[in-house]
């Protein structure tokens, strides 16, 4: 095949890859909007009763996220995708038909958060670890910023559009665009060029590879810092999940349609941030732009709950939009090193263990922030997250980042730092050795 033929394959793999993310992102953002909006509109949901939902949409990390790195090797990729993308769109669309038999309750919303939790975690592990198949390894920086920035224009359009069909529509019928959108990403996923089915090398036990991704991460000296500080900002962001609405409608008395753009700010934050992340990289380097969008991240959660009326929604709006930018330029900087200096063999349980990690902290966010807010106040336990969320960049402060320019940007630099896969498996065969003459004594 001439470089020319592999480059228009490459291209046309990426796009269809592009276009079914974006249908999909902007779908889901529909549902950020239109879900909570379902349990404080028509079900009466108290702040607690949010936290759940919002706990439920992310608790699969902890209960599958490190084994979802090995369980996504042994699948064909495209395959995966498909079938995740169908699980969702079907769970979605059971909300509005319960609604219309009049048989929805709060329980259902749960059940359904939890099923979708369970295949965004699959899905997603998957989606990161195709994308590296298809784009080449100088171009990557590019293309998670666009991928980025597209997230960012579907949470930009996506909860405005969602505020404006609640309102025109009800919550519970927006639902049905978001199980549209899963349809219609399934379908593209499944017209792209399969990737081979690259059975793994390693046919060790699942804790064994399990273990090694973890050891990986955990010991890098780059890696696994940052996967501290995403675990931090995760921790709010599960908090924020389960208390913006509820805020904006009880504590600040915003309409469903304002609630809808208010929500969408977040849009506009993240693309800015997407938008200035490869400028950013050149001018400053990727380890002090990530330690910069920490503290950015940190102001923009100290403006949010401010104020009350028209000055309340503004400084929402505001705060954010910062927030979403410090987040973005930490997320986009931080998840491109792990793609390019994490070995290929590694790589499905390199993302794995730090979403495991990290985003397990969103559905403990969820519940302690929904339970504070019920105790103390809304407005009160947003500015308790807000306090959280200066831990993250702190422990970037406090790890080898601050002495980095740039992160690494080649694989062999980052196994020199971290210990190679080789020495990674002698590590274990040297503990195996050790715990069966611990069993001995």
């Amino acid at each position: 095949m001439s470089s020319a033929t592999a480059q228009s394959r490459e291209n046309r793999m990426f796009w269809t890859y592009w276009s079914a993310s974006a249908t999909s992102s902007v779908g889901s953002a529909v549902t950020t909007i239109a879900l909570p909006l379902t349990g404080v509109l028509v079900l009466h949901a108290t702040p607690f009763q949010m936290g759940l939902i919002a706990a439920a949409s992310y608790v699969a990390w902890i209960v599958i996220g490190l084994p979802s790195g090995v369980i996504v090797q042994r699948l064909p990729l495209r395959g995966t995708q498909v079938a995740m993308d169908m699980t969702r769109a079907i769970a979605i669309a059971s909300v509005p038909v319960a609604w219309w038999l009049d048989r929805l309750t709060l329980t259902q919303l749960i059940v359904v958060a939890l099923v979708i939790s369970f295949a965004n975690v699959i899905f997603d592990v998957a989606n990161f670890t195709f994308l590296p198949r298809v784009v080449p390894k100088d171009q990557l920086q590019a293309r998670n910023s666009l991928m980025s920035g597209t997230h960012a224009a579907s949470q930009l359009g996506g909860p405005s559009i969602g505020g404006l069909a609640v309102q025109l529509m009800g919550a519970v019928p927006t639902l049905l665009l978001d199980a549209i959108s899963y349809v219609a990403s399934a379908l593209l996923l499944r017209s792209l060029p399969d990737v081979p089915h690259q059975p793994p090398v390693d046919t060790s036990p699942m804790g064994e590879r399990i273990r090694k991704g973890w050891r990986f991460v955990s010991r890098h000296p780059i890696m696994g810092p940052c996967m501290w500080d995403a675990t931090a900002i995760n921790f709010v962001c599960g908090g924020q999940l389960a208390l913006f609405a509820v805020y904006l409608v009880r504590e600040v008395d915003a309409p469903a349609g304002l609630v809808g753009f208010l929500l969408a700010a977040e849009g506009v934050g993240s693309l800015i941030g997407a938008a200035l992340v490869p400028a950013l990289v050149r001018s400053i380097g990727s380890a002090r732009l990530c330690l910069v969008g920490g503290f950015v991240s940190v102001v923009g959660a100290f403006v949010l709950p401010l104020g009350s009326g028209v000055p309340a929604y503004v400084a929402f709006a505001l705060g954010n939009i910062v927030f979403a930018l410090g987040v973005v330029v930490v997320s986009t900087t931080t998840r491109t090193y792990r793609q390019i200096a994490a070995p290929p063999e590694l790589l499905s349980r390199v993302m794995a263990t730090v979403r495991f990690v990290s985003w397990g902290a969103i559905p403990v966010g969820g519940l302690v922030a929904g339970a504070v807010g019920q105790w103390v106040g809304l407005r009160e336990a947003l500015f308790l997250l807000a306090g959280v969320s200066l831990v993250g960049p702190l422990v970037l402060v406090l790890s080898p980042v601050r002495h980095l320019r740039d992160f690494p940007e080649s694989a062999e630099h980052a196994e020199g730092e971290a210990g190679s896969v080789g020495e990674l498996e002698a590590d274990d065969a040297a503990d195996q050795t050790q715990d069966q003459r611990n069993l001995q004594h």
